[in-house]
């Protein structure tokens, strides 16, 4: 209930509990108990939010049971959020070097960490994704790119770069007008 009732239901938050150790047999009550958490965000302030309202909850039912909890929160990578014109320009400049059909608007927003996040923090920019999937391959049931069944197409090598030089180009024009 942490994430309906501490959370904006217009702004989506996971918390995935991907791992619960405790004890080593099945007849010995354990001392202790670790659960290992994934908080995936799409905004700031809800990245922002997630640890302290996650150790008041974690702190909270320990007390309820007459027990204590601690918690060590390591934060992931920060929200990737693109930039509205600097999106523009990727998808026109998309469409200008590879046609119409090369460009696709995600319905709705990948839950991914990324390194790249860094970077938009800093810079205004767009995260992107080049596919890869090999002719005759319905990329909708592909296997992810993470998956040990993944085959790529070499013909996406020239896409991602052709596109990088573009976007460079595009942006130092800009910078001559001013």
């Amino acid at each position: 209930s942490l994430v309906t009732r501490r959370f904006d239901a217009f702004d989506p938050v996971v918390i995935t509990v991907g791992a619960i150790l405790a004890g080593t047999t099945n007849n010995v009550i354990p001392s202790s108990a670790e659960l290992q958490i994934t908080v995936r965000t799409f905004s700031r302030a809800t990245w922002e939010a997630a640890p302290g309202l996650l150790t008041t909850l974690a702190e909270n039912i320990a007390a309820a049971h007459g027990l204590t909890a601690t918690v060590d929160y390591q934060r992931g990578y920060p929200v990737t959020v693109n930039d509205a014109d600097e999106l523009d320009r990727t998808a026109r400049l998309t469409r200008e070097l590879f046609g119409e059909q090369a460009w696709l608007t995600m319905p709705q927003p990948l839950a991914g960490a990324e390194d790249f996040s860094y970077v938009l923090e800093q810079v205004p920019g767009s995260f992107v994704f080049v596919s890869a999937t090999p002719a005759g391959v319905d990329a909708r049931t592909a296997p992810y790119n993470h998956s040990a069944q993944a085959r790529f197409s070499d013909d996406a090598l020239a896409i991602g770069p052709a596109l990088l030089a573009a976007l460079a180009l595009d942006r130092l024009g800009d910078a001559a007008v001013r």
